[in-house]
């Protein structure tokens, strides 16, 4: 029953300014949630957000950077459930960037809903992660037009 999310988004900027936006954690922050995240493989951080009771979540992600290729590829574990001590999501998201002439093309897949518990939390992340991307897509171009101080 193994479910994973891939998705494929285009943004028109340079590779190194999209990578920030996914290794920086005050940018992550920005667009996706507060964390203490570094890059650096074997790093453990978490991503926090409420609590959401109907998806028996407790609001964190128990994370840790597993691979790191500058500016080409970053994978960190993504594992939640109702509290610390019973994980019932262990899973993967990997991003991958690849240059284009005219900006960088990123590729996420996000792997791991293996249970039937985890079906409601893959169909939140499977739309949650689009809007994700919408989000940098607005600070990206926020930010290069000098629109904030970010």
């Amino acid at each position: 029953m193994a479910k994973v999310i891939k998705h494929q988004y285009f943004f028109p900027h340079p590779i190194e300014t999209v990578w920030e936006y996914l290794t920086n954690s005050e940018l992550m922050g920005q667009w996706l949630m507060k964390n203490d995240f570094e890059p650096v493989v074997g790093h453990e951080f978490q991503f926090r957000t409420g609590a959401k009771a109907n998806l028996n979540f407790d609001g964190i992600f128990y994370c840790k950077v597993l691979e790191i290729e500058p500016l080409r590829k970053l994978a960190y574990s993504w594992n939640c459930g109702p509290v610390e001590s019973k994980i019932n999501l262990e899973s993967v998201v990997t991003w991958q960037l690849e240059a284009r002439e005219n900006g960088t093309e990123v590729f996420l897949d996000h792997r791991g809903f293996n249970q039937e518990e985890n079906l409601d939390m893959y169909h939140g992340l499977l739309h949650g992660w689009v809007e994700k991307f919408q989000n940098i897509e607005k600070l990206l171009n926020t930010n290069a037009h000098g629109h904030t101080n970010a």
